[in-house]
């Protein structure tokens, strides 16, 4: 970018680099540490202010003290300095009346704040906001930064955020999950100064890297792999949402199509719709996941949605004798018993996901339950398999028995088709 003579060079890859091109209200860039995120969204505020003449950009974090000692770093040493260096920016250190800034010479202005002193930034309006490191704020500050979103001197007015993963119930996630904020997903191969043209580590890279590798539980979780979990000891190491969640396609009418599922009252129901290709790649495309509903009620909801499509090979059942009666006589469809092997079938589930031959269509969930929602639980596969973890790490027997019905409902799927099981499909007048 060029401001009267002024160069500056600057070149996003990947998340990075589609973030320059959203106008979307709320952005969040969400990854592993050390991929740039945050040098991203600073070029993108610094590029807004020379481009628009009189903008007001807000760079804030949950405290004024943590913005000065990480983004603003960032922002002297890489974002402004040739700009500083020329006169087209200059810092103000503020006042009793006004906060410190960035002002630049076409009257553009970058203020600094956290919302630990939130009256001098909650006083004024802007066009641009930046939130670094957006977990640590309440959903209150979220939306209290909103509502600053109405200058009017850029096309769009935007709440622009970056973070490390944390839990699978963050509201933040869940915010990104009912399509509040747009979620983009960085990769250390994203960040120029660790990976080269090539796809190489660069010497700095593999350093940094080193020491993120050497993490262990969450934190290497998070970090280094980018996932959103809850504790130590998740249990699909090779799960990874960047990968495994796509977008959705036709399913083409002659691949095999198979239901799985889990009964549940308190806990939620859950019914997957899966379809097969020739190779043996399965693809979850449907999900069903809700609580406090009756079986028949749910038979109705399935038959719904299975409306014009193939009938299943198979519908893959938790054993309650009880609800698979009801599902059968609702249906019309016969059903067989899950392999509930649960080790060996945690085994099949994550060579699939090494082998990327298991794969969850974005927006398969069909309904949000509000009941999870409120109470920060997975809505979906998805959402449950980054914290589906060991009770003991170190023996690695059980699984932690909660949170998982979307994860039993996935490993009977495999399970069927991995560990030798026959179709037994019984079809009813």
């Amino acid at each position: 970018m060029t401001a009267v003579g002024v160069v500056h060079r600057f070149r996003p890859r990947g998340a990075c680099a589609e973030l320059w091109g959203r106008r979307d209200s709320e952005v969040l860039v969400a990854g592993p540490a050390g991929t740039g995120k945050s040098r991203s969204c600073l070029e993108k505020v610094h590029m807004a202010a020379l481009k628009y003449p009189g903008m007001r950009a807000l760079l804030v974090r949950k405290t004024l003290s943590s913005l000065s000692s990480s983004a603003l770093v960032t922002w002297r040493r890489f974002v402004v300095p040739e700009a500083t260096q020329a006169g087209v920016v200059e810092f103000y250190g503020g006042s009793a009346q006004e906060p410190a800034q960035y002002r630049y010479e076409n009257g553009s202005a970058v203020i600094l704040g956290g919302m630990d002193k939130a009256s001098k930034v909650m006083s004024t309006e802007y066009d641009l906001i930046y939130v670094q490191e957006a977990t640590e704020l309440t959903e209150e500050d979220w939306e209290a930064l909103t509502t600053r979103l109405r200058y009017g001197r850029l096309p769009y007015q935007q709440l622009l955020a970056d973070c490390n993963p944390d839990t699978p119930t963050h509201w933040l996630k869940a915010r990104c999950e009912r399509g509040a904020t747009v979620m983009l997903h960085s990769l250390h191969t994203d960040n120029p100064a660790l990976y080269d043209e090539d796809g190489e580590r660069t010497p700095d890279g593999a350093r940094y890297l080193e020491k993120l590798e050497a993490l262990t539980g969450v934190r290497r979780q998070r970090l280094l792999l980018g996932r959103w979990v809850a504790a130590e000891g998740v249990i699909y190491e090779h799960f990874d949402t960047a990968v495994h969640v796509i977008d959705p396609f036709p399913i083409p009418s002659d691949w095999t199509r198979w239901w799985t599922v889990d009964f549940g009252y308190t806990h939620p129901f859950v019914c997957q719709w899966w379809a097969e290709d020739g190779d043996g790649k399965l693809y979850l495309y449907r999900e069903l996941f809700r609580t406090h509903r009756t079986v028949d009620q749910h038979a109705e909801d399935i038959a719904t949605y299975s409306k014009a499509e193939p009938r299943p090979r198979e519908v893959i059942c938790d054993w309650d004798a009880e609800g698979r009666a009801t599902l059968e006589n609702a249906l019309g469809i016969g059903t067989v018993k899950a392999d509930k092997r649960v080790l060996e079938g945690i085994d099949a589930v994550q060579t699939r996901f090494r082998d990327r031959r298991v794969l969850i269509f974005k927006d398969a969930r069909v309904y949000r339950d509000p009941e999870l929602v409120e109470a920060h639980r997975p809505t979906c596969t998805a959402e449950e398999l980054p914290g589906y973890v060991w009770a003991d790490f170190k023996t690695r027997e059980q699984p932690v028995k909660e949170q998982d019905d979307g994860c039993d409902a996935l490993r009977y799927m495999v399970a069927q088709r991995d560990l030798g099981g026959r179709p037994r499909v019984r079809w009813m007048a």
